[in-house]
């Protein structure tokens, strides 16, 4: 089973650099004298009932909990501020142990819950449009740290260990590159799926890549994965070099050929989608919708494309498009047979919409906002 897979605590005493090493839970209690069955129960204390210190497990045997508080440690991030948007949705700006920024965001919706979460602290690949992409690669997360942001985030909107009111879906499209940090990724996805855990499953999670060709394919062959999603930006690889430099490594043609093979692997219920941000007088214009539409159909592809209206803020360059045109572009990209969808904007006054998260702190996101923050 999959508790097994994962130990989501870390040896306290380990040295730092040995600190997000993810070790066999089962292993670990055995080796300090209990039953493997305790391994079962810690995995759904953590997981299931989202529980936080070991302390809160009042079902194991009190030497139990002081053992474990000397040699482990239930959580690893430190909420540092939690922003709250006039629209509902929350940023909880987070610390590693070693003090690197990670930002989570939860998105309320009438039917269900959406939870965006980061696969890296900072991100490498320097899209000219993203806010995130100002700070660099920090560095990678652990399996544990990906999966405990969906617990705090959890804890927050309905209390610990609450059954959320919805269905709660996950998007890796926080900081950084899920692509960049696959393994630790595809780990984190399997521990939510666990039945005994979260529960929550592949299907109701979805991964967005500007583009890492090789693990495009390698995902295409992986059965209980995630949902994907590409964010192109741009109709040719002139502009796409410029936006997001990645299309310098794997260019246009090579990237849709990947996304080709990898749609002819969807089963049913999978989704397959595109993202393409709307900067205004720089990609959106009539025959850029035209190129775009053209581009996908030579390539038979027939994935949704959703557009998202750029979140501007300093230092980039870059306003989004306004209303009109952003539904001309979709009116063309529909004229030729692309579904298309108008992504609304969630959280943009408190710096929690894509590609705004930069660990962008209370003075300098909410100086003329709306939204509120808390110091925590």
């Amino acid at each position: 089973m999959r508790w097994a897979l994962l130990l989501f605590t870390s040896l306290s005493n380990a040295r730092m650099s040995e600190m997000d090493k993810q070790t066999d839970l089962i292993g670990f209690i055995e080796q300090i004298g209990e039953p493997a069955y305790r391994g079962r129960q810690i995995f759904k204390a953590l997981q299931h009932r989202r529980l936080q210190t070991f302390d809160e497990m009042s079902d194991l045997p009190k030497a139990l909990r002081e053992r474990l508080r000397e040699t482990a440690t239930a959580s690893t991030l430190t909420v540092e501020s939690r922003y709250l948007s006039v629209d509902g949705t929350r940023r909880f700006l987070m610390k590693t142990h070693d003090n690197f920024p990670v930002e989570t965001v939860f998105i309320p919706e009438e039917r269900r819950d959406t939870i965006c979460f980061s696969s890296q602290s900072g991100c490498p690949l320097q899209c000219t449009f993203c806010l995130t992409a100002q700070l660099g690669l920090l560095r990678s997360l652990t399996p544990g740290e990906i999966v405990e942001q969906v617990i705090i985030a959890l804890n927050d909107a309905y209390g610990v260990g609450e059954k959320p009111a919805r269905g709660t879906n996950l998007v890796g499209m926080g900081a950084g590159e899920p692509f960049l940090n696959f393994d630790s990724l595809l780990h984190a996805t399997r521990i939510m799926a666990d039945p005994q855990g979260l529960f929550i499953v592949p299907h109701r999670v979805t991964v967005s890549t500007a583009g890492v060709v090789p693990r495009i394919r390698e995902l295409a062959a992986i059965p209980d994965r995630p949902n994907l999603a590409i964010s192109l930006a741009a109709p040719n690889d002139e502009l796409r070099d410029v936006l997001m430099p990645i299309n310098k490594k794997w260019p246009l043609e090579e990237l849709l050929g990947a996304c080709r093979e990898f749609e002819q692997t969807l089963k049913a219920g999978e989704r397959f989608t595109f993202e393409y941000v709307m900067l205004d007088g720089i990609n959106d214009s009539d025959e850029q919708a035209r190129q775009l539409a053209n581009l996908l159909n030579r390539h038979d592809l027939h994935a949704k494309v959703n557009l998202i209206p750029h979140n501007p803020a300093d230092p980039l360059p870059y306003q989004p498009s306004p209303a009109t045109r952003v539904e001309m572009f979709k009116a063309i990209l529909e004229s030729k047979g692309i579904h298309t969808f108008v992504r609304k904007p969630r959280g943009r006054d408190i710096f929690a919409a894509c590609g705004q998260l930069a660990a962008v702190t209370q003075s300098v996101a909410l100086g003329a906002s709306s939204g509120r923050v808390e110091q925590l």
